[in-house]
């Protein structure tokens, strides 16, 4: 019986360190996902000259690239050697998704917000209501 909490504590620290990837892993996959649904292509630079504008590119953040004298508009994705491409339109979707996804989450957060307010907390006493009185000096 000895193992059982062992063997606990081991499936935790497993499963706290799969929450934290997953969690660090889901902005990125939110702007890959942006880009996609606004049209941008995904491409894998073929020669060296096309990874090494790749590797300039600031990470998780599109950027504008002046090529063959048309502007196109880059999201890197280096961990997967791929690059989302698109031109103005697919750029001026991808912003209003962008505004839209953060709209949302602050529209989330707002109602999660007000949900808590909501709550009765009267019963606890609030920090230093009556359920502390034996704490005051």
């Amino acid at each position: 019986m000895k193992h059982l909490p062992d063997l606990w504590n081991r499936v935790a620290a497993v499963a706290l360190i799969v929450l934290a990837a997953g969690c660090a892993t889901t902005d990125t996959l939110n702007n890959d996902n942006l880009a996609i649904a606004a049209g941008f292509k995904v491409i894998t630079p073929k020669n060296p000259g096309q990874q090494a504008i790749l590797a300039k590119l600031p990470k998780d953040k599109v950027s504008p690239v002046k090529y063959q004298g048309s502007t196109y508009y880059v999201l890197p994705d280096s961990m997967n050697n791929l690059a989302y491409v698109g031109g103005p339109p697919q750029y001026q979707d991808y912003q209003r998704m962008r505004v839209a996804k953060q709209l949302s989450n602050n529209n989330l957060e707002a109602a999660q917000m007000n949900e808590m307010d909501a709550m009765d907390w009267g019963g606890w006493g609030g920090w230093g209501g009556p359920a502390f009185i034996g704490f005051r000096r």
